[in-house]
């Protein structure tokens, strides 16, 4: 019987350097296997970062985690073998050892790692709206209650009351919650 979950967001270890050839391999392997459909996105999370030689500024792609890369991928047994036995991945980071399969990362940890680096991720469906009261369940004011100013996109304004005067805050949607 084929063993399968839901589709995630998973975080393969590499040697440091490697992630390059890994995506390239695992793309490789994904078509060749016939896999397609379960490796879904192979992601090298990169920065722009600035830096003087010679009175020149110059701007370069670095890794933002070295010696990892995400995958996108329904996690059926034929897929986890596929990507685990890719050359230079050493394994899955979640995974509990003794050939268990690893947990996909959070919802809200990926959709931070792609706003990140620029990509544009899928607004979150809500019935959230304009002068409706929220419980921030995620972040520096987790725990608080807001009247909701504004939406645009997946960003929301607040209206909070902090020492008794009103204050603006700005939070995502997936760090809110309806009360």
């Amino acid at each position: 019987m084929l063993d399968s979950f839901d589709k995630g967001w998973f975080v393969l270890q590499t040697y440091s350097g490697y992630e390059n050839k890994v995506k390239e391999n695992l793309l490789q392997r994904a078509q060749t296997y016939d896999m397609l459909d379960n490796i879904l996105q192979v992601i090298i999370p990169t920065q722009t970062v600035s830096f003087e030689k010679n009175g020149t500024t110059k701007e370069v792609e670095e890794n933002r985690f070295p010696g990892y890369v995400l995958v996108e991928m329904v996690m059926t047994d034929e897929a986890w073998f596929v990507v685990r036995n890719t050359p230079n991945v050493t394994g899955f980071v979640g995974s509990h050892g003794n050939r268990s399969k690893p947990t996909p990362l959070l919802e809200e940890e990926i959709r931070a790692i792609l706003i990140s680096m620029g990509q544009k991720v899928d607004i979150i469906d809500t019935n959230i709206k304009a002068g409706d009261v929220v419980q921030i369940i995620d972040g520096a004011f987790m725990g608080q209650e807001g009247r909701v100013v504004e939406i645009d996109g997946n960003k929301v304004k607040l209206m909070l009351s902090m020492f008794g005067t009103e204050t603006q805050a700005e939070v995502e949607l997936y760090q809110i919650a309806e009360l």
